[in-house]
């Protein structure tokens, strides 16, 4: 029986996916060390997923039940920009927590949505099954979002002319 484990690529991956979703460097923190606790305990009793989204799913639980009881973002209808060709420019001039920061205060499921797109890690078949989202679902919400999140790299960080 070939036993599955956790690659190592994966790892800062996992961490970024929960910072992104927490905003919060010490929390993030706290359940990554606690995903990897009870992978190696089910490592230990050769109970590894094979299936490596598991941890990113797993992840995802873990930072929806660590982020309860704060304060929680309100569906509201934030301005949108289309998509600006330097948009890579300006997410390059961001300091990374300014991300996180922006990320985790969506609604979720849109939070959860925008996390696991810009670790840009997962295909689009990936990301149904790990937001648990229908197709069209999750469509519109990371369009919507990547336009939100234009107007505000447009107000945080100007094009300059």
């Amino acid at each position: 029986m070939q036993k599955e484990k956790i690659h190592n690529q994966d790892l800062p991956q996992l961490y970024r996916f929960c910072f992104l979703m927490l905003g919060d460097s010490g929390k993030a923190l706290e359940v990554f060390e606690a995903i990897l606790h009870e992978a190696s305990l089910r490592a230990a009793q050769g109970e590894l997923p094979k299936d490596r989204l598991w941890l990113f799913s797993d992840a995802r639980y873990r930072c929806l039940e660590a982020a309860e009881g704060e304060l929680q973002a309100e569906p509201v209808d934030l301005e949108q920009h289309e998509i600006a060709s330097n948009a890579p420019a300006q997410i390059a001039q961001l300091d990374p927590a300014q991300l996180a920061i922006w990320i985790s205060a969506a609604p979720e499921p849109q939070r959860s949505a925008l996390a696991f797109f810009y670790l840009d890690e997962f295909d689009y078949e990936e990301l149904l099954a790990l937001t648990e989202l229908k197709t069209a679902e999750l469509a519109r919400l990371i369009g919507n979002a990547r336009q939100q999140f234009q107007a505000w790299l447009d107000a945080t960080i100007p094009l300059e002319s």
